[in-house]
């Protein structure tokens, strides 16, 4: 079932008409001709929509909204009002109403309101029971997400943790990759040790190779003492090699001889040392791709990848967008002195149609801005950005005769592309082959859109 409807109407025959409407489109219907018997029965009903008319003898359909908005504020209420009755309309509005309609009613009009208001009702349901701080079992290690592909995700964690092989965490920027890496390094035996981590991409070429082996004393100009590289520095610990996606090619094959021989020898030194620290790499670059053009050498990928995590886009993780940001509302509220305690059922609407492109750090963000920002004890609309008040989701008609409509086939192209990763939660090899392309040729067409 959709959703359920309470109707009330003093004619049987349109409380029938709407009865039998709505339930071939999904809903349960509660019909009532009666207000007074509808308000009697609401208080221990599970609907989530109350419909009804205006003009009815007794308590009318004014009464009925102030009533529901006293004792059931969780409830929206729609108005059917006659046609022209503009000043009732108003009226039911100022008394609490959600939404009006008028007499003859539209059906297909009625069911686009009637869809708003039971979603809007169950946001409102999720929104509070979100406001409590979250159960244990939605919190792991920094990680936040009630979701069942987090819940995957904490179970995958706990299993490879105790284990020493090699991890390649992927998924797209912001997802949290840099945490997940601290969290196996917490669960594992090696937790005691230290956990070193490097950006691969913010190292230039020429510093890498010293940066990680280290090198000896008048190795080059500015060696005036010997240094210790990350590998020794990460004895007894994690070495956490963050963007490997972006390891230049020509030191691929030293990374892979320390990493098989666990032995490294730093620049300048004619000796080999000795290293026990367990390998994590990240990145948000497709390697398959890179190994068939050529730009990553094979040998070296496998030996990374001997156990894959993928961690999955915000957008595929459903009311986890609440959660985090409802407890980064909090941390922001504290760090900045502000009273800022929650945010309005608008502003969760927006959040969650949202695509978060940038994932949790465009969210991170985001919040962090809407706590500076907001005068008010809960965030409205207006304190988020303009790209998120005014988004609307991506869609396209092929049912339309009007020209301005319709759109470029490269535009519905990447729109459809997106709704499949979208569909398999960013999973690229499940996309192709939905697809019916090969990797690299999806790879393409993503890169395409994203440079143009």
């Amino acid at each position: 079932m959709k959703g359920h409807i309470l109707v009330i109407d003093d004619e049987r025959s349109m409380v029938e008409l709407l009865e039998t409407d709505l339930a071939l489109r999904g809903y349960k219907v509660s019909g009532f001709t009666s207000s007074v018997a509808a308000l009697e029965a609401l208080a221990a009903t599970d609907a989530q929509v109350v419909l009804t008319d205006f003009h009815m003898p007794g308590v009318n359909g004014l009464q009925v909204c102030e009533r529901v908005v006293a004792n059931r504020p969780d409830i929206p209420v729609v108005v059917m009002t006659a046609f022209g009755s503009m000043e009732t309309a108003i009226e039911a509005i100022r008394a609490g109403a959600w939404d009006f309609v008028t007499k003859p009613i539209e059906m297909e009009l009625l069911a686009v309101v009637i869809d708003r208001a039971v979603r809007h009702h169950n946001l409102q349901e999720e929104v509070r029971r979100l406001s409590n701080k979250p159960e244990p079992a939605d919190r792991f290690e920094g990680l936040i997400g009630s979701s069942p592909v987090l819940q995957k995700l904490f179970d995958q964690i706990r299993k490879i943790a105790p284990i020493t092989a090699n991890v390649l965490i992927t998924g797209e920027s912001g997802t949290g990759k840099e945490l997940v890496a601290q969290a196996i390094h917490r669960h594992s035996d090696r937790k005691d040790g230290p956990f070193v981590g490097i950006n691969c991409a913010a190292i230039p070429e020429n510093l890498m190779e010293s940066e990680l082996f280290g090198h000896a004393k008048g190795a080059f100009t500015d060696a005036r003492t010997e240094r210790k590289g990350l590998f020794q520095q990460a004895q007894g610990g994690t070495l956490f090699l963050d963007e490997i996606g972006d390891f230049p090619l020509s030191l691929q094959a030293k990374l892979l001889r320390a990493m098989e021989q666990r032995t490294v020898r730093p620049v300048g030194s004619d000796k080999e040392v000795s290293f026990d620290a367990r390998i994590l790499t990240a990145t948000n670059r497709d390697l398959d791709v890179a190994v068939e053009e050529g730009r990553y050498r094979e040998d070296f990928y496998f030996r990374i990848n001997v156990i894959q995590l993928d961690l999955p886009p915000l957008r595929s993780r459903g009311n986890d967008v609440l959660l985090i940001a409802r407890s980064l509302l909090q941390v922001f509220a504290r760090q900045m002195g502000k009273n800022v305690t929650d945010f309005q059922t608008s502003v969760a609407e927006r959040f969650l149609n949202y695509d978060w492109p940038g994932n949790v750090r465009e969210l991170r963000n985001v919040l962090e801005r809407a706590v500076a920002l907001t005068e008010f004890e809960k965030l409205i609309v207006d304190d988020l950005p303009e790209k998120i008040r005014d988004y609307r989701q991506s869609t396209f008609r092929i049912d339309t005769s009007n020209p301005a409509e319709l759109q470029t086939l490269e535009a519905v192209e990447q729109q459809y592309i997106q709704r499949v990763l979208k569909s398999v939660l960013g999973n690229r090899t499940e996309a192709a082959r939905i697809l019916g392309v090969d990797r690299k040729t999806l790879y393409r067409r993503l890169k395409h859109d994203e440079d143009s």
